[in-house]
């Protein structure tokens, strides 16, 4: 997962060289800490291919604002937030988090570390590693089902909703954390989540398709065709990751799904009609 696209961002960039984004309308242009952390993360694997100081420069600059805008929360556990509200089912006030910003940001910040040796980045890492030790309720990211399995929520609504791309991103900054500090809390974590994306693959199956969510809804939230795409992707780097033979079987099923027009087809008619009836 290269972010090779994103590091060549072509939208607006502040004066600084930060990527914005653009959701126009009362939006409009806005820091996503999640965008910013792609983009670094692009950089920084383009930079680990050619050695382009443009490239360093770059996942740096990305690396020194999560640095500097780590913010804390009502409950003091360090985020990054978005300050624009989101329109989802359950909408989304500003300021909001996500497990997904917190993984991809220790990502990020881990490699900068590694790199230049500045222990600020380090601690920056440290500091929003802890929203993953905290439930939802307590100000966290983790959520722990009625089953006992331990999820990482992109967006924190109640009831959650599990977003399996975002969830599987979340996991691998724990997994980051835990490579580069040999946490036991860390491990524990990932060992958790894997146990959790293991066991509960089968609900994201729809037989066709693969579903964006467990969105609790009449009818289900399917994932559209660039999600779908993302989490074969996601399933196969997991079986790299563990060798675990669940995420590459699963792989080579959603794989054949999107080979089928028919199941492409059914899925596109799922997917409207999803829109047409929540959004």
């Amino acid at each position: 997962m290269l972010f090779a696209e994103k590091a060549d961002y072509a939208g607006h960039h502040d004066s600084t060289g930060i990527p914005m984004l653009n959701y126009r309308g009362k939006i409009g242009l806005q820091y996503n800490p999640i965008a910013i952390a792609q983009w670094g993360l692009g950089n920084y694997n383009l930079f680990c291919r050619s050695h382009d100081d443009a490239r360093k420069n770059k996942f740096l600059a990305a690396s020194n604002w999560l640095s500097a805008n780590l913010e804390t929360n009502s409950h003091g556990l360090w985020v990054w937030n978005h300050h624009f509200n989101w329109e989802y089912r359950s909408p989304l006030r500003a300021p909001w988090y996500s497990a997904l910003a917190q993984g991809q940001g220790i990502s990020l910040l881990l490699r900068a570390y590694r790199e230049t040796g500045a222990v600020a980045y380090f601690e920056a890492a440290e500091r929003a590693f802890n929203s993953f030790l905290k439930s939802t309720d307590e100000g966290g990211v983790a959520f722990t089902d009625d089953h006992g399995n331990l999820w990482f929520e992109e967006y924190i609504v109640s009831p959650p909703t599990h977003i399996l791309n975002g969830f599987i991103w979340a996991t691998w900054g724990v997994y980051d954390y835990f490579l580069m500090t040999q946490n036991q809390l860390a491990r524990d974590l990932f060992e958790q989540a894997v146990l959790t994306l293991r066991t509960n693959l089968p609900h994201y199956d729809l037989g066709f398709w693969s579903l964006y969510e467990e969105s609790n809804t009449l009818l289900p939230m399917v994932a559209s065709p660039f999600y779908h795409r993302l989490h074969l992707v996601q399933l196969r780097v997991m079986h790299r990751i563990t060798g675990d033979k669940t995420f590459a079987r699963y792989a080579d099923k959603w794989e054949a799904y999107a080979r089928s027009r028919a199941k492409r087809t059914r899925a596109l008619c799922y997917k409207s009609a999803f829109k047409l009836c929540y959004y």
